[in-house]
């Protein structure tokens, strides 16, 4: 097993069970934890300042159940291939190839259709993905915002490894560009969140009233991210 940490060391343990880790070593941290990168698939361990090589390795194996048994709940990584049945938001498409077709990706009777070389098919997919989403997030974020007198700054779609979405003090939203995949009833709920956050930076009953007025599907949307929205992360 190798651990590398942001300051390059790399650490090796002689053991037959090769275990997916990436090491952060920073002032911020006040212990070791654990923690499960989705995205990259990997256990993430972060290790406080001053702390000796032998205890973070020490630390690793008292938890290695923990991490295996955590990787293996982990859907598996999956890339967008011919023949996939995907719902862009709220529409049941199938990805189909056309080597030949000249526009590149195209919606269309039910399909999405994908042209060149099909060893990008899953990029041109993802792409496409990128592309209808930061236009269809805009207005469906830039019409809630109005039902509440405040105005956006940006929208800009991201491939974060956890979050779905974010507003920050300058009124820029962003979103995981994985939420097209999601139903309709939970793009309204994100939405609704991130745009409630122009008027209430926190999670205060305030906010989760503004999140309700905005929305009808505040606790149906958050409850199937919470127990769904890992699926969507196999997809890169």
């Amino acid at each position: 097993m190798k651990i590398t940490l942001l300051t390059g060391k790399i650490f090796k343990i002689e053991n037959s069970t090769d275990l997916p880790l990436k090491a952060i070593s920073s002032s911020r941290y006040r212990r070791l934890s654990l923690r499960i990168d989705q995205k990259e698939h990997k256990a993430i361990v972060n290790i406080p300042p001053n702390c000796s090589i032998n205890r973070v390795l020490d630390f690793i194996e008292k938890n290695r159940c923990w991490i295996e048994t955590h990787l293996l709940l982990l859907p598996e990584i999956r890339n967008f291939a011919e023949g996939d049945k995907i719902s862009f938001f709220g529409e049941p498409l199938i990805i189909r190839h056309y080597p030949y077709l000249k526009s590149g990706v195209i919606c269309e009777n039910g399909e999405l259709k994908v042209s060149g070389d099909k060893t990008f098919l899953s990029r041109r997919v993802r792409d496409f993905i990128y592309r209808q989403t930061q236009k269809k997030m805009t207005l469906i974020s830039q019409q809630k915002a109005q039902k509440i007198d405040c105005k956006i700054n940006k929208v800009t779609i991201k491939d974060t490894k956890s979050r779905w979405g974010s507003c920050s003090t300058l009124n820029n939203i962003n979103y995981n560009w994985r939420i097209a995949l999601a139903p309709v009833e939970v793009i309204d709920y994100l939405a609704a969140h991130e745009v409630a956050h122009l008027k209430h930076l926190d999670h205060s009953h305030e906010f989760w009233n503004c999140v309700n007025n905005l929305t009808p599907f505040a606790h149906t949307g958050r409850r199937w991210l919470q127990k769904n929205g890992r699926l969507l992360y196999a997809y890169k």
